[in-house]
């Protein structure tokens, strides 16, 4: 079927649903524009030290779609990139994208030269601010563009160093941002999702102890590429746990925070019980839950997991975290024995829930949400919300999703054409 029109499909955020939806459509013959606020693609997937449930790096399945955004000519990707304003048109959306200054061009080879002699540091936004790395660097090993990014901001008045050490001419200082205009027949918002802030749940001791934290960061520390090079540790001392609690719903199925359940967060829990148990064998590991949730297949992960020595699954509700001699106490429901009990680790993982990228802003294109804050499909507007942006899921769901979202954005297509 050819769906090809002088008016390409915009799609917005490039993480796995993005990239997924663009692809798709371009496949299927159709021009379309990637924008990505981020100066590489893959958002949060690549965050992640393995994929659930097949327990392999997320590069894998990353590579593997970077190789056909490389050779698809039917797409163009704007990194760095955001929508600073949209109209309804005719046929569909005019749409004026702002791209920001990259400051390193494409005669950048990667060599590392210019960072080398850096003299600034910054909290590195991949690994969620839990180390520091030169103001000048590659965002991540898996970044694509392979390009290295520059935070102008942090950079010593009159400092050049970096400029003076590239032999390709690939560092422009005084590079200026832009903007363009792109007249789309339809519009994808895939822009994803953010963790609830564990600093909102201080009785849990959210942003108060240091050895609370969330699973997203835990995620970073089990990773090779994360602050600790893969070796999970405790912030506060550098040392291996050995008594680990994950505490789900943190925050979720919570009218004072969120109402509803995020779906991933019971597996993701099972999964980096999983690194704890292959790190530290002798590691006690105690999870805490309300209802353990892992539908379909994922109910002989759950299995496996609840079978393996040294790992505890507790139906109970932990209410309060408090620091103690020697680590933290967890005050809790023990919902089975029917009494309050207390329970020590030293270090706890709070599973905090996903939050739509949606929630709280007033975004172009005037999407509709739901009471969660997650966004609706507009199909008389040619508009429509693929991935996390729409639902809680997690990767392979969000792949679907974000199928079925170009699907129904190329027959709007080709419908206002």
């Amino acid at each position: 079927m050819n769906v090809s029109s002088p008016q390409p499909l915009l799609v917005v955020g490039a993480g796995i649903a993005g990239i997924t939806a663009a692809l798709e459509a371009a496949e299927a013959g159709k021009e379309a524009v990637l924008v990505e606020r981020e100066q590489a693609v893959g958002g949060r997937v690549l965050r992640s030290h393995q994929y659930f449930p097949k327990l392999c790096p997320p590069s894998c399945g990353m590579e593997i779609n970077v190789r056909r955004l490389e050779k698809n000519p039917r797409i163009r990707v704007l990194t760095g990139a955001q929508v600073a304003k949209a109209d309804r048109s005719a046929n569909g959306w005019s749409v004026a994208i702002a791209v920001s200054p990259r400051f390193v061009n494409e005669r950048c080879t990667v060599c590392g030269d210019c960072s080398k002699v850096c003299p600034a540091k910054v909290p590195d936004p991949f690994n969620l601010g839990m180390n520091e790395v030169p103001a000048i660097r590659l965002p991540h090993p898996d970044a694509w563009p392979r390009r290295f990014v520059l935070d102008r901001s942090a950079c010593p008045a009159g400092c050049k160093a970096c400029v003076d050490a590239c032999t390709y001419d690939a560092i422009d200082l005084n590079a200026a941002g832009r903007e363009e205009t792109i007249e789309a027949s339809a519009v994808v918002l895939a822009t994803g999702w953010s963790p609830y802030p564990i600093e909102k749940l201080p009785e849990l001791g959210g942003g108060r102890f240091q050895d609370v934290v969330a699973n997203v960061n835990f995620e970073r520390l089990a990773s090779p590429s994360g602050p600790t090079g893969g070796k999970i540790l405790r912030p506060s001392d550098g040392t291996p746990p050995k008594k680990i609690a994950f505490v789900q719903c943190a925050g979720s199925r919570d009218v004072n925070h969120l109402p509803y359940c995020s779906a991933v967060c019971c597996l993701a829990s099972l999964k980096q019980a999983t690194y704890v148990k292959e790190q530290i064998p002798d590691a006690e590991v105690t999870m805490y839950y309300i209802d353990r949730r892992a539908p379909g297949r994922n109910e002989d992960v759950l299995t496996k997991v609840a079978a393996t020595e040294g790992v505890k699954l507790v139906k109970g509700k932990v209410g309060k975290i408090e620091e103690c001699a020697g680590g933290l106490k967890l005050r809790l429901e023990d919902v089975e024995a029917g009494r309050i009990l207390d329970a020590f680790a030293d270090l706890v993982v709070l599973a905090t829930g996903m939050v739509s990228s949606l929630k709280g802003e007033k975004p172009p294109f005037g999407v509709g949400m739901d009471d969660d804050g997650f966004g609706l499909d507009n199909p008389g507007a040619s508009l429509f919300i693929a991935g996390v942006a729409r639902r809680p899921e997690d990767v392979a769901a969000s792949v679907r999703d974000a199928t079925g979202a170009a699907a129904k954005a190329l027959v709007a297509a080709r419908r206002s054409a």
